[in-house]
């Protein structure tokens, strides 16, 4: 009987230690993200999309860089794809367009009503505030990981609302300390289709080259879906 009781007792001590210890990390993690957000102005980082489907077993990948600029609490994005074709969506004032040169058309989508959603879905690891997030998600510290040769800490992210939780069970960020940014985020829905985002070559707080502009033709279209 003192046998299981001592045995016990070491069992929580142990358990009691590793949550202090994790619990620490998070709060280390959420503390570098909080001073980076307090200097974040750009950031230019070249990117690799995965997006798996499930149930084709298909992964549909997708490269080139991406640029981010936040002027108060406006918050802007561009994205030049160049594998496996080129395109370049914008994001600005409330309104995302992708211009595939192709076919010379632009499409555009009103985020609308659900701005404040989408921009603070771009801003994840990206100039987001680290305690910020705790307002939206539980969060969990999910232990050290090295990408792309970055020693990373990794959050694992569970959202509180229903509807964000109906398009990701979960969202996992890869975070530098060093810097308060992700170097890689994976958005999971609970039918097991996934987005991998891995994000390599960033530049922080640097001059952006003109990409906050299409450069469209006299011969592009322009498409607005409905619904």
């Amino acid at each position: 009987m003192k046998r299981k009781f001592a045995l016990s007792v070491l069992l929580i001590a142990v358990f009691t230690t590793v949550a202090f210890a994790q619990n620490a990390q998070l709060e280390n993690v959420l503390a570098s993200m909080d001073k980076a957000a307090a200097n974040f102005k750009t950031v230019e980082t070249d990117f690799v999309w995965d997006q798996y489907s499930k149930v084709v077993n298909d992964h549909d990948l997708q490269e080139g860089t991406m640029y981010f600029r936040r002027s108060g609490n406006n918050v802007e994005m561009a994205a030049m794809v160049n594998k496996p074709d080129t395109k370049h969506i914008l994001f600005s004032n409330g309104v995302v367009q992708v211009y595939q040169p192709k076919i010379e058309q632009v499409t555009k989508y009103d985020a609308g009503k659900n701005r404040d959603a989408f921009e603070s879905f771009l801003v994840l690891g990206f100039g987001g505030r680290g305690h910020d997030l705790q307002k939206s998600f539980d969060v969990k510290y999910g232990g050290a990981e090295t990408v792309n040769g970055v020693q990373t800490q990794k959050l694992v992210l569970t959202p509180k609302s229903d509807k964000v939780k109906n398009m990701f069970q979960t969202i996992t960020l890869w975070i530098d300390p060093a810097r308060g940014i992700s170097v890689q985020q994976k958005f999971e829905s609970s039918d097991g289709d996934y987005r991998l985002a891995t994000y390599k070559n960033v530049k922080l707080n640097e001059k952006l080259p003109d990409v906050f502009k299409l450069k469209t033709t006299g011969k592009t279209k322009v498409v607005t879906p409905q619904g």
